[in-house]
């Protein structure tokens, strides 16, 4: 399945509903109603090498619409700095992982995690939908 690690206490924040844009230099290679896995890293993961073996499955989200960043998405991204030239991820139907699932691989730009959603909904990993 696919996955995206996002930074601790990104993925958090996702699971939760809090932040419900993701702001990337690019955009993702995903068809329209496909579930994307949020990993959360404990470490940055800058070079497109870096990867974090103690990645946590923290939710499943679908990505509605990819669309230019601005400063109106802000507050949705729990953002701290605009960066000029980044594009705003949607995230919908937001599905919390508790507890967390891991350790998982957490690596750069979207990847590939062998896990199924339906091993998730089968409560091999519990998957709760967020509030």
């Amino acid at each position: 399945m696919k996955a995206l690690s996002v930074l601790q206490p990104g993925g958090s924040r996702i699971a939760s509903g809090e932040k419900t844009v993701e702001m990337r230099g690019w955009k993702p290679d995903l068809k329209d109603g496909e579930d994307l896995l949020i990993v959360e890293s404990h470490q940055p993961l800058l070079e497109d090498s870096d990867t974090d073996l103690n990645g946590r499955i923290v939710a499943v989200v679908k990505v509605k619409a990819v669309r230019p960043f601005t400063t109106a998405d802000m507050a949705r991204a729990c953002a701290l700095v605009y960066e000029d030239g980044q594009f705003a991820w949607e995230l919908t139907d937001i599905q919390a992982v508790r507890p967390p699932y891991g350790p998982v691989l957490a690596a750069r730009k979207i990847y590939e995690l062998d896990i199924s959603l339906d091993a998730l909904s089968q409560g091999e990993v519990p998957v709760r939908r967020s509030a």
